[in-house]
């Protein structure tokens, strides 16, 4: 193995994660933080490209650093260090060492250089992000199995649109994937599944909830944004990605306001922000990419921020419901206010990191003539607003007094959540630095007068639509159905009607192979005593009927026992 390789950025965390295993106190501390620190550190260290390798009749080369490796890289390790230090006082050894193998198998994939890379880190995230939610406990079993089925058919869909492009192409490079790329579509549906895209989006508000406190801040920086990191290198500029995305933003927002609880409503803000990422790789020109990527930096600061806030409110009271909350502005003074920070930020607020990345990706669609698309991503903007800049701090903080005096949560966690909020600010009130780094070179002045008059006056009407609406707006103990109704519900209640169905087939079937097979003996007996066994028989066909009927009964039943 080269030098390159064992320098890679994804090595330093997943060799923190083996130390994890066996380490304790004030050494496990250490490896939490540090291992995320050597990452960031290897990031700026890493330039170009590893020595190739040949695997079979493929040419691979399974590290590569350019601007837009490093620029998720960084945010990746920043990410892995601040919810390290957020969970420095975790119990589950199973959570910190998933986590950080997590992290590392993110940061695999953001340097990757080939696909065949690609794709091995590619399901050791789907494996160590199923560990984190595990890691929460019984309650959490039944929706990371969900989840893992989930993603293991998203890696199967990749996998074979991988195949087809060696197949066709004897090629294994990670680059941009034409038109006239083959299997482009295949790989293209693998890596939507991951981002979240509707219909088969409801994973991520399933799952990502049941965590624990410090588990879904982990999980929200990385799965969706590797896959934003995917389409940005192999699919930039087409068309399909801005309808895509344009119906994740609105779908999270409609989700999000029918919400109760207050990390599913972050939960669904999370398909909303991808939307406006996926939209922005989909117009394609170079300011617009940089909009996506500049907004998946911001998103990981905020999106952790706001996470961490609502994991604080559980972590001291138990309770996630916003009916169940309010009122805790009185003795949460830090957390209430670094969750006003994330809210901001997520709402595009002038002096905040949303306002500087986010405007980046209308400016675009402005100026290449998409007029609907422009006016949609406003539109887009306004409910991010309602639904996150509003309501998650107001029912959770303020609104009804619940009675509930819980204090802010210990020094790691208060730690965290004001170093992930320095920079929500910091990009905000200086952007030129954070511009600096950015993938493309598309040079966008953020502060005009036009965009700040714009947004404040679209972040007034939008808080005063919320106040006029608030009867309406208000939660009660409801819980929203999304598409994993069809394989939560639908399918355990169709598969309770077929199994009596399929078993009384199967015990008809079977008696009819046993009759069929004493047939067969005694014709058999003839045949050699007739000497007529040189002649051929379909013998196949009643093979293949049983193990349609016993692969059936197991799906069946499978699907039975999912209840």
């Amino acid at each position: 193995m080269s030098a390159e390789l064992l320098l890679a950025p994804a090595g330093a965390l997943l060799l923190g994660a083996g130390l994890l295993s066996v380490v304790d106190g004030r050494a496990r501390q250490a490896v939490l933080l540090g291992a995320p620190i050597i990452a960031l550190w290897l990031v700026w260290q890493a330039d170009g490209s590893a020595a190739p390798l040949r695997y079979m009749d493929l040419l691979l080369t399974p590290v590569r650093a350019d601007r837009l490796s490093r620029w998720f890289g960084t945010i990746f390790a920043f990410a892995a260090f601040a919810a390290g230090l957020f969970a420095l006082g975790q119990k589950s050894r199973l959570e910190l060492v998933a986590s950080q193998a997590y992290a590392g198998a993110a940061l695999g994939v953001v340097f990757a250089g080939d696909l065949v890379t690609l794709l091995v880190f590619w399901e050791a995230m789907a494996i160590a992000s199923t560990l984190v939610i595990w890691s929460a406990g019984s309650q959490a079993r039944a929706a990371g199995l969900r989840y893992l089925l989930v993603h293991l058919l998203g890696g199967t869909v990749l996998m074979v649109g991988i195949a087809g492009h060696f197949a066709a192409t004897g090629q294994a490079a990670f680059d941009a994937l034409g038109p006239e790329a083959p299997f482009r579509w295949v790989i293209l549906a693998g890596v939507l599944l991951n981002a979240g895209a509707p219909p088969l989006s409801a994973w991520l508000p399933d799952a990502y909830p049941r965590a624990s406190y410090s588990g879904m801040v982990v999980l929200s920086a990385f799965t969706t944004k590797t896959a934003v990191y995917v389409l940005l290198r192999a699919f930039p500029g087409e068309p399909l990605l801005v309808w895509i995305g344009l119906f994740m933003a609105f779908y999270g927002i409609v989700y999000a306001i029918l919400e109760n609880d207050m990390r599913r409503i972050l939960a669904y803000s999370i398909v909303n922000q991808v939307g406006f990422m996926v939209a922005g790789i989909g117009i394609g020109t170079e300011l617009a990419l940089n909009g996506a990527a500049s907004h998946a930096f911001a998103h990981i600061l905020y999106k952790a921020l706001l996470l961490m806030s609502a994991g604080s409110v559980l972590a001291m009271t138990g309770r996630s419901r916003c009916t169940e909350l309010g009122g805790l502005f009185q003795s949460m003074p830090v957390t209430t206010t670094c969750g006003i920070v994330g809210a901001l930020s997520i709402s595009a607020f002038p002096l905040t990191s949303g306002f500087v990345t986010k405007s980046m990706i209308s400016d675009a669609a402005a100026m290449e003539g998409l007029s609907l698309v422009w006016l949609l991503l406003a539109a887009g903007s306004a409910g991010v607003f309602l639904h996150a800049g509003i309501k998650f701090p107001w029912f959770v903080f303020f609104q009804k007094d619940s009675g509930l005096r819980p204090p802010d949560p210990p020094p790691p966690m208060r730690a965290a959540m004001v170093l992930v909020s320095l920079p929500c600010i910091g990009i905000g009130v200086l952007p030129e630095p954070f511009y600096a780094f950015l993938p493309y070179n598309a040079g966008f002045v953020p502060y005009s007068g036009g965009h700040v008059i714009g947004q404040l006056q679209l972040l007034l009407f939008s808080g005063l639509a919320f106040f006029l609406l608030l009867g309406l707006l208000k939660r009660t103990e409801t819980i929203t159905l999304d598409t994993d109704w069809v394989y939560r519900r639908l399918g355990p209640a169709l598969a309770a009607r077929l199994v009596p169905i399929v078993a009384r087939t199967w015990s008809g079937t079977e008696s009819t192979l046993t009759r069929l097979a004493g047939r067969g003996l005694n014709a058999l007996a003839f045949s050699y005593r007739s000497g007529s066994l040189a002649r051929t028989r379909e013998s196949g066909t009643v093979a293949l009927i049983a193990i349609a009927a016993l692969t059936l009964y197991l799906i069946v039943g499978y699907l039975s026992a999912m209840r």
